[in-house]
């Protein structure tokens, strides 16, 4: 296992706010290891995976995932917007106030919403 994707597994322990005993039983049920040294990378990739798909990763109830977050912050900047302007484009289309109040499905319309919207505005420049 190489330094990097160490450093990543690390990142996200720390990020989701793992006890030591809550991410030595994740390892150990995603990857088959007890510790993030033993993994290759068939099973650092399934790690990640769980991580993606675990409750976790989950900013709301509704499944809001923390990688759709990033995704429309990062959008929404590639636009120019600020997050005053996405937070009203939210609440004008999806009746939500905030982007964390998503749902995962309300989260991928807005996706979309937002790529079609930067992909017509570089066909008007």
């Amino acid at each position: 296992m190489d330094k990097k994707k160490l450093a990543v597994i690390h990142i996200v322990k720390k990020e989701l706010g793992l006890s030591d005993e809550e991410y030595r039983h994740i390892l150990n049920e995603a990857a088959g290891v007890n510790s993030a040294k033993d993994l290759d990378e068939a099973k650092f990739r399934r790690l990640m995976n769980y991580f993606v798909r675990s409750r976790h990763y989950q900013l709301n109830r509704s499944g809001l995932t923390i990688r759709q977050k990033l995704y429309i912050q990062s959008l929404a900047e590639n636009l120019g917007w600020t997050d005053a302007h996405l937070n009203n484009f939210i609440h004008k289309y999806y009746h939500r106030p905030f982007a964390d109040q998503l749902s995962r499905k309300e989260a991928i319309k807005v996706i979309e919403a937002l790529k079609h919207i930067k992909t017509h505005a570089s066909e008007a420049a």
